[in-house]
């Protein structure tokens, strides 16, 4: 639903798609209040499609969790997020991570679970309907050489615009202001994502793994 609450935007380093956009939701005020008794803001310049993928870097805590569950409510987006299937099976827990917006993440898919989601977004594109995924590229909270390829897969595949979100808590602030169509040149679409996540700190920065990916095929459909 659109909103009229529009929070100042910042400069984009990646300007693909330069706003203002189009694709705006009404968030809670109180996850907005709750955010600024921690001292954080969200600067969010809307979506500029209806499907897309938004990954959040750098993420190295478990707070991590816990400010961008705030950063989704305070901006109404029904992100959707991959969870590992077995945690959607216990009693209780699977039902709240459905509906905090949980994708279960079945590697047993003979599509893959890249392919699976690219039908899932192609599907929803054919009907209008929303679908953004947020993923955490690391993949994990300890450092590692690189990032892993399926959020690039995904994006690359069903053709749909990469949001860079920073998570930065040396300024707490959580940007969504840059977008980033991807060319498949994989060595200068992370060249610019490096520049866009440039001095954006975590809440443990000796954690961060470096921007760049993983050495694996793309083929191999890891996420």
């Amino acid at each position: 639903m659109p909103s009229r609450h529009r929070i100042p935007r910042t400069l984009n380093t990646t300007v693909d798609c330069p706003g203002p956009h189009t694709v705006w939701f009404r968030g809670s005020s109180l996850a907005r209040w709750m955010l600024a008794r921690l001292g954080w803001q969200v600067r969010f310049d809307g979506f500029p499609h209806l499907q897309g993928v938004a990954i959040v870097y750098p993420h190295t805590s478990n707070w991590d969790f816990v400010v961008m569950l705030l950063a989704k409510w305070a901006i109404g987006v029904p992100a959707r997020f991959w969870g590992k299937d077995t945690l959607f099976r216990v009693p209780l827990l699977g039902a709240w991570l459905r509906w905090l917006g949980g994708i279960p993440l079945d590697r047993r898919s003979p599509h893959g679970v890249v392919g699976d989601m690219v039908a899932l977004m192609a599907r929803h594109r054919q009907e209008g309907r929303l679908l953004w995924l947020a993923v955490t590229p690391e993949g994990t909270r300890r450092r590692t050489a690189g990032w892993r390829s399926g959020f690039y897969q995904v994006a690359l595949r069903a053709d749909v615009p990469l949001a860079l979100v920073q998570l930065d808590y040396s300024r707490k602030r959580v940007n969504v202001t840059d977008f980033l169509r991807l060319s498949g040149d994989e060595a200068a679409d992370y060249a610019r994502l490096a520049a866009s996540y440039e001095g954006v700190r975590g809440r443990h920065p000796e954690l961060a793994s470096p921007v760049q990916p993983l050495s694996r095929p793309l083929s191999a459909d890891p996420v």
